[in-house]
């Protein structure tokens, strides 16, 4: 009985989150945020103050955490100071067709995203990313290009019948019971 109010409480909680990032987009389009289609942003991403700079393409996925920044907020400091009464900062970011941006990533101003590009989990992006490519870090530099990467999935990729998908809880069965235990190996800093 206890873990049928749990899962009726986690729907609940879902729902929600769904509503409310679904609410957020729509303010966002509202104000001048253009966005493509089949976008997808499963968890919450904040676009800032100033959607209205921010361009995002087809087939964009956007994970939880995403901060986009738009402007600077140092500024509020330079104000103050003698000569620097007039220091703003507000930049355009652009996110081209078919990218995907990882887990709790912030996007800088004046920052465009190539088309078919990832940016990496826990990445900070302060300079644009060439198309066909995939930066990851803090800053965000390159690491190599989609088609590599690609390589590098197909390499270390899960092998289950993939008739499977079509089936979330067999999908999960099987991997669960067939997913070797194999762990990275730590690396020695360069």
């Amino acid at each position: 009985m206890k873990i049928l109010i749990y899962r009726i409480f986690l729907k609940i909680h879902s729902f929600c989150q769904t509503f409310t990032n679904k609410a957020i987009l729509e303010v966002c389009k509202f104000r001048g945020m253009k966005v493509g289609k089949s976008f997808n942003m499963p968890g919450k991403v904040s676009f800032g103050t100033e959607p209205f700079l921010i361009e995002i393409g087809d087939n964009v996925n956007i994970a939880d955490g995403v901060k986009f920044v738009n402007h600077g907020g140092t500024t509020t400091l330079l104000r103050k100071l003698p000569g620097y009464e007039d220091a703003r900062i507000f930049g355009r970011i652009k996110i081209g067709n078919n990218c995907t941006i990882g887990l709790n990533c912030v996007i800088n101003h004046d920052v465009q995203i190539g088309d078919n590009s990832i940016l990496g989990a826990n990445s900070v992006l302060s300079q644009s990313m060439p198309n066909n490519t995939v930066f990851v870090g803090n800053p965000a530099q390159f690491l190599c290009t989609i088609e590599d990467y690609g390589d590098i999935v197909l390499k270390n990729n899960a092998v289950y019948p993939r008739e499977l998908e079509k089936n979330k809880k067999k999908l999960d069965q099987y991997i669960k019971e067939n997913l070797p235990y194999k762990f990275k190996k730590a690396k020695k800093i360069r």
